[in-house]
């Protein structure tokens, strides 16, 4: 007769069967090894769930979270855009061509060369008329551009090159100034301003196509009740106007060497 235990065992005469303690030295290595993984992963997963559920409230609608409102100083600081026909956008201020050589001389020179020559590898800013139907056309201020004021948008952007956005309006004006006089299009006491600037007539500038002549740009888009395609017909191409090279003639004959 069994005095105590498991009602099971005893109605089954079986002795009930050892369990060791946990964590004792009955338990094996690698069940302590799983049961040490399962916990692992159980806490990887709440610290998950914590940190999700936080973004979530401390995010509005529709954002991540993080960054904060621009302020109307930092859209103002990025808000320079200059238009080129007709200079809107410029700011206010003023440069003669004198005092614009003496900065180009400490500013612009070393790359630019003394006259606009460029130095080394650095682009010309003068000559270059008459060259762009050449083989190797120059491209400089006198010989391409076709706004004045654009000349004063891409300074104020972009130079001195290691050291953009450093020289105050005056200095843009005047080395702006400088420039159109070393390319014969300002007489040398001329001061450019918001006023002055989009007035010069730039050399190229009648020589600009502000139509794209292409055919294909001129269709009007649409998405129902669109023209029947069988009856759509070419009446112009790009061809002869100089915009795009030939795809049509012999191929080239030259063979690799």
């Amino acid at each position: 007769m069994f005095s105590s235990g498991n009602a099971y065992d005893v109605a089954l005469r079986r002795p009930r069967k050892a369990r060791p303690s946990k964590g004792g030295c009955g338990t094996s290595f690698e069940a302590r090894r799983k049961r040490g993984e399962r916990l692992r992963m159980t806490l990887h997963v709440w610290l998950a769930l914590v940190i999700s559920t936080s973004f979530a409230v401390a995010a509005e609608p529709g954002h991540f979270g993080y960054g904060k409102p621009a302020t109307p100083a930092e859209i103002a600081g990025w808000d320079i855009e200059v238009r080129g026909d007709d200079g809107a956008g410029l700011p206010a201020g003023q440069g003669a061509v004198a005092k614009g050589g003496e900065v180009y001389g400490e500013q612009c020179a070393a790359c630019h060369g003394t006259f606009g020559e460029g130095a080394g590898r650095f682009p010309k800013l003068v000559g270059g008329v008459g060259t762009l139907t050449h083989d190797r056309p120059e491209l400089t201020v006198g010989s391409y551009w076709p706004f004045a004021p654009t000349l004063w948008d891409y300074i104020n952007r972009a130079m001195p090159m290691q050291a953009p956005h450093t020289l105050s309006a005056d200095d843009v004006y005047a080395l702006t100034a400088y420039i159109l006089h070393l390319n014969d299009i300002v007489p040398a006491d001329f001061v450019a301003d918001r006023n002055t600037l989009p007035k010069v007539k730039m050399p190229n500038r009648d020589s600009f196509v502000w139509t794209d002549p292409r055919p294909d740009t001129a269709a009007t888009p649409c998405m129902t009740a669109c023209a029947d395609p069988g009856r759509v017909t070419i009446t112009s191409t790009a061809e002869g106007k100089n915009l795009t090279p030939r795809t049509t003639g012999a191929l080239d004959p030259m063979q690799p060497k």
